[in-house]
């Protein structure tokens, strides 16, 4: 009766390893795919990341460039302003 003990618990940890073994390669794939998945997600993280930068940037220069814009036309008013009042003080 010992044996039949023996032989069970030897056929039972054989159909447990032929489970396991047929189970393993279906693990590995599903964390190679979840390995993919991660890197996938951190390029579009730091794809996401450089756009934001790179929009900061342009939006400086656009800052810079629209700020300079108002200067000259202020100055290009005051120089109207002053060249009509030279022209009226000729007249008068």
């Amino acid at each position: 009766m010992e044996n039949g003990y023996v032989i069970l618990g030897i056929v039972a940890l054989l159909f447990l390893s032929m489970y396991g073994y047929s189970y393993w390669s279906v693990f590995r794939e599903k964390m190679a795919q979840k390995k993919i998945e991660e890197e996938e997600l951190k390029r579009r993280e730091i794809r996401r990341e450089r756009r934001l930068k790179n929009q900061a940037l342009i939006d400086a220069k656009v800052n810079a460039f629209n700020k300079r814009k108002e200067e000259i036309r202020q100055e290009l008013q005051m120089l109207k302003k002053s060249a009509s009042l030279n022209e009226q003080q000729k007249v008068s």
